[in-house]
């Protein structure tokens, strides 16, 4: 086993600035956007959160909803924030286990595991992630979250060719032999499907359940 990667990122209160004070000290620069983003995270991983208006968030936040438009045009820019939160956790995450781990198919094991423990730790997230926070939301958002999961599996795939690859100077495998062309789409399917178990089961079921004898099928 390689070096151990960074821990998945956590949206916790004291890693994104903590929620207002009850002395109401005037935020820093861009301390109020982290907080709106906190409190959007929390309320989707509550029961019932289907449609979350601005009107709650800011009641969340003992704020006007001017304040929240302040800080962001629309709706749809705070789930943006969200997404982009997790585009950059992810893929920073496996960029470290490809520079850190030279065999390729541990580096997809690795991204799996890290994707469903990123998952499991930040489960308002997940409701972005599988798109139940937003089938009443801007249809770009809903796309943007399809074409992360794209990259997602193209880097799959790029790490089982890496595998293949290294299989071949073993002389494990030829050159020739077929990359397995499924395998990076279903490993992606098995990490939504995981992430959207977790999710309906009320934040029940973890998506790690069970992930060591699913990680044999890479």
């Amino acid at each position: 086993m390689s070096a151990p990667i960074a821990e998945p990122a956590a949206a916790t209160p004291e890693a994104a600035g903590g929620a207002a004070t009850a002395t109401r000290k005037r935020p820093k620069p861009g301390e109020r956007r982290v907080q709106i983003l906190q409190a959007l995270a929390e309320m989707l991983q509550q029961p019932g959160a289907d449609r979350i208006t601005t009107a709650a968030l800011a009641a969340r936040l003992d704020v006007s909803e001017a304040a929240l438009y302040r800080h962001f045009a629309s709706k749809a820019q705070m789930f943006e924030g969200l997404i982009e939160f997790i585009e950059s956790s992810v893929f920073t995450l496996i960029n470290q286990i490809q520079e850190r781990e030279e065999d390729g198919r541990q580096q997809a094991r690795r991204i799996v595991h890290m994707l469903l423990q990123f998952g499991e730790k930040n489960p308002g997230m997940v409701r972005v992630m599988v798109g139940d926070a937003l089938v009443f939301e801007n249809e770009r958002l809903t796309t943007r979250m399809t074409q992360f999961f794209e990259r997602v599996e193209a880097q799959l795939r790029q790490c089982l060719r890496h595998a293949q690859a290294q299989q071949a100077e073993s002389g494990q495998v030829t050159a020739e032999t077929p990359l397995a062309a499924g395998l990076p789409a279903a490993l992606t399917c098995m990490i939504v499907g995981c992430l959207h178990r977790y999710a309906r089961s009320g934040f029940k079921r973890a998506p790690t359940e069970q992930l060591d004898a699913l990680l044999q099928l890479i």
